[in-house]
């Protein structure tokens, strides 16, 4: 990673944690709900997707300051997602971030409203926004209700558990994935061109960059449950392979899936250099995931 990078996400990932605890502790409610919400936040992670949307806004000449309240509701519906993913009725993994998964430190049932809570609240930070417009701020309710539903994240996870121990092809992988990962991906670039005001042509180039982006995180993530082990993936390897799913390595072999990820990597840089942000942090910083080693 360039090394004028590495500080400008170390900074952006500090101040998005802070943002999430502080949504988190001024809410008047139930303490072991709060302490279940706050466990979650506090695990940590990259912030892949509200960093993605502050580079794609500062890339199309935004303000950072005016995505921020969207940048954080997309991080507490993927923070939701995870506890949900977690469950014994879905993934049933004791481990998430190198801790116990929320279900595990607390119980099932208050995982479920954890999840639950953290979802509704991501709609609340945008509504009270004060540096959206009305019409800003329905388009970002609409989009982050279609992404994360049933026509987006939710959509992936029902089809993820409905071909467990059934053979599938290649594209229904690939649809799989466009709807579990990568449409809260194209909604943290979506979002931080449109809230810039960038044309919509760059948008659209962007949102293409963006799924490309979705299915090369997805093989990085296949290859590592393979490749690598618990301590350093945060969560147990080869759990793919025990919940009998089907993953880009089981399809085409660990050769096979880095192949098929350097193709989407080069779908990604052309729709970056087509929407005119190809010299920017945005792909400096895509090209450092891409390349993660966990």
């Amino acid at each position: 990673m360039a090394e004028q990078l590495m500080p400008i996400i170390s900074q952006y990932k500090a101040s998005i944690d802070q943002d999430l605890l502080a949504c988190i502790e001024e809410l008047d409610i139930h303490e072991h709900l709060k302490a279940s919400m706050q466990y979650s936040i506090e695990a940590g992670g990259k912030r892949v997707r509200p960093i993605l949307m502050y580079l794609t806004t500062l890339a199309c000449e935004g303000s950072i300051d005016k995505v921020k309240p969207v940048a954080i509701a997309l991080e507490l519906v993927h923070t939701y997602s995870l506890i949900h993913d977690d469950l014994p009725a879905m993934d049933d993994d004791d481990y998430r971030r190198g801790q116990q998964t929320n279900h595990k430190a607390f119980d099932e049932a208050t995982a479920i409203l954890a999840g639950d809570a953290l979802l509704t609240l991501s709609f609340q930070c945008i509504t009270n926004a004060v540096s959206l417009s009305a019409e800003e701020k329905v388009f970002a309710l609409s989009r982050l209700s279609e992404v994360s539903g049933a026509k987006g994240m939710v959509g992936g996870q029902s089809l993820d558990l409905h071909f467990e121990n059934t053979p599938i092809d290649l594209t229904q992988l690939e649809d799989i994935h466009h709807l579990k990962t990568g449409q809260l991906l194209v909604y943290a670039m979506e979002m931080g061109a449109y809230l810039a005001g960038a044309p919509l042509d760059t948008i659209d180039a962007l949102k293409e960059a963006a799924k490309a982006i979705g299915l090369t995180f997805q093989i990085q993530d296949d290859i590592l449950d393979v490749t690598s082990d618990t301590v350093t993936l945060g969560k147990p390897a080869g759990s793919d392979e025990a919940n009998l799913k089907s993953t880009y390595p089981k399809l085409l072999g660990v050769k096979g899936a880095e192949s098929e990820k350097q193709k989407q990597v080069g779908i990604s840089r052309r729709m970056l250099e087509k929407a005119g942000v190809n010299e920017t942090l945005l792909t400096q910083f895509i090209t450092y995931l891409s390349n993660r080693d966990r």
